[in-house]
């Protein structure tokens, strides 16, 4: 669908239009493999969210389906996501599940409207620190958050909170399960194992195969026969929740009270910002992938598309996902179709062989959640800190402590803020004013100091305009400086501001009967000049450049020489 002002045109669109069977065998064979994938991660994210595991499931089959088949990339996969844990638990504890559909349902609204107003490029402005920051805080929270199951301990609600969730653990610590950690740690070796070692026999030519096969399930089905078979008395999701229903998701509305509603209005920003940040972080890592490039605007209504809707159907919040999104690339993925049989065969296996799935240990479970934070975090970014400057510094290490201590919305605002004030100062430094010395301008030399000239170099904006003070300080009362020529060549940008302090610079010359030429606005600086009606004031004494200035304020002065012995 396309129109001037509503383009919606999903990639797979395009991908159909040179479809062929060879292409929807690989895309199937594709779709399976990132199905095992998903399976335990969408399991894990929704325990570690404080929901029931089908909820992750249910995430993965319905958003995992509509953001492949109305997305603007062509082999991102869609489903639960390990940032968002942090997030959905805490607004589950404060404003329980029907407020947490309400605001993921909204923040579904508001990511379609983003795409719709064509948003999706500002995303990709937020500073590099901000993002590893809070990324880095997230995987440190989420490795805190799954303690509990790994060590067993006795914590039935675990809090949200930094503090609080650090006092828990440690008071549950004395009751950890013996059996618990063993299967873990097993379950653990055994992810990281099995990556190293396919990696290893891989690159020479043995066992390829050992690198379709993930880890993470790997660990899943032999944690399960050893619990199952030993009789070990470790947690299990059919002794926790009941085990996962063998059937569709159903429809259900949520009770509505405005009362809690109206507190959503930052959970719902935060579910969005974070939804549309990873969605397109991992479409662009996609695209390099497959040296494609993806539509973020697109991206952006569909991930809104697909958060509207789960929610209402059992779900969690919906993103895109590195890990599933590099598997369905690696697997020979080359249209969205991949993404769709990955949704639709995940749902055969929860129809089919659900009741399997009671005897799961929650122990596998969060030691695959363990090895996920691990690997979603940029530690070398903490070592290699001593190579950039102090304000990148500051902004990536407050951002990473905010997210841990206090919350993700506040580590963004004040990194987003911190970086705002960084960029604004190293502008405003870059932003200079240099005075034209005589001997380079001949008409110069012969008038000074009647006439002088200054180089401006940069962005005139609010954080620069005190560079005016400087012309300003060299036109005391009794000075013989009657023009002044301000070439403007080299300006970039000016904002409001900038043109507000220029205006009141033409004017204080006026005061002091000293005429003010400016050269070369070109571009940006022209329009803002032209509609602040500064562009107006100065008409009679604009130049294209500093050498006509200079010949404008001789004219000038021989003006005003015949104007003061003019009879009267």
């Amino acid at each position: 669908m396309t129109h001037p002002l509503f383009h919606f045109r999903p990639s797979l669109l395009d991908a159909l239009r040179t479809y062929n069977r060879q292409r929807l065998i690989t895309d199937v064979g594709a779709g399976i493999t990132v199905c095992v994938v998903a399976l335990p991660l969408a399991m894990a994210f929704a325990i570690a969210s404080g929901l029931k595991p089908e909820a992750g499931l249910f995430t993965a089959i319905i958003a995992g389906f509509l953001i492949s088949a109305l997305g603007g990339s062509r082999v991102q996969i869609g489903g639960p996501a390990g940032a968002f844990i942090v997030i959905v638990y805490g607004i589950l504890e404060r404003y329980g599940l029907a407020n947490l559909i309400i605001a993921t349902a909204l923040s579904g609204v508001l990511l379609f409207a983003m795409g719709l107003m064509r948003l999706g490029t500002l995303i990709r402005f937020i500073p590099v620190a901000v993002v590893i920051g809070f990324t880095n805080g997230i995987a440190v929270l989420i490795m805190l958050s799954q303690i509990k199951d790994f060590l067993g301990l006795p914590v039935n609600n675990m809090p949200a909170g930094f503090v609080d969730m650090l006092q828990a653990l440690l008071a549950a610590a004395p009751q950890a399960s013996m059996a618990t950690v063993l299967v873990s740690l097993a379950s653990l070796s055994l992810i990281v194992g099995w990556q190293r070692m396919s990696g290893l026999l891989a690159e020479r030519g043995v066992a390829r195969w050992m690198r379709n096969v993930p880890g993470s399930i790997v660990a899943l089905v032999l944690a399960t026969v050893a619990v199952k078979a030993l009789d070990l008395p470790v947690a299990t999701i059919g002794s926790k929740f009941g085990g996962i229903p063998a059937a569709l998701p159903h429809f259900q509305w949520p009770a509505f009270s405005w009362d809690s509603a109206q507190h959503l209005v930052m959970p719902t920003l935060t579910l969005a910002l974070l939804g549309a940040i990873e969605s397109l972080l991992c479409a662009r890592i996609a695209d390099g992938l497959i040296g494609d490039r993806h539509d973020p605007n697109q991206e952006l209504m569909a991930q809104g598309v697909a958060n509207f809707v789960t929610p209402f159907f059992g779900g969690m919040p919906a993103t895109g996902t590195i890990a599933r999104t590099v598997t369905n690339v690696k697997s020979g993925a080359t249209s969205p179709i991949a993404g769709m049989v990955h949704a639709v065969t995940l749902l055969v296996v929860v129809l089919v062989a659900a009741p399997l799935a009671n005897d799961v240990p929650l122990a596998a479970l969060a030691a695959i959640l363990m090895f996920v934070a691990w690997n979603m975090g940029e530690w070398k970014a903490f070592a290699h800190l001593s190579q950039f400057r102090l304000p990148y510094r500051a902004t990536l290490l407050a951002v990473f402590v905010l997210t841990v201590v206090v919350d993700l919305t506040v580590a963004v605002e004040v990194g987003i803020f911190a970086a705002g004030l960084t960029f604004i100062y190293r502008i405003a430094n870059l932003t200079r004013l240099e005075e034209v010395r005589a001997q380079d301008q001949a008409n110069l030399a012969e008038h000074a100091p009647a006439v002088r000239a200054w180089r401006l170099y940069g962005a005139l904006f609010f954080g620069a305009v005190q560079l005016l003070e400087t012309i300003e300080d060299a036109m005391p009362p009794a000075t013989p400086l009657k023009t002044v020529v301000l070439d403007m060549k080299n300006v970039i940008y000016m904002d409001s501001s900038g043109a507000e302090a220029l205006l009141d610079f033409a004017l204080l010359c006026g005061k002091k009967n000293v005429h003010l030429v400016v050269c070369g606005l070109i571009h940006q600086p022209r329009d803002i000049a032209l509609r602040s009606g500064l562009l107006a004031l100065l008409s009679p004494k604009l130049a294209v450049d500093v050498a006509q200035g200079l010949e404008l304020a001789v004219s000038l002065l021989q003006t005003d020489a015949q104007t003061s012995v003019a009879p009267a």
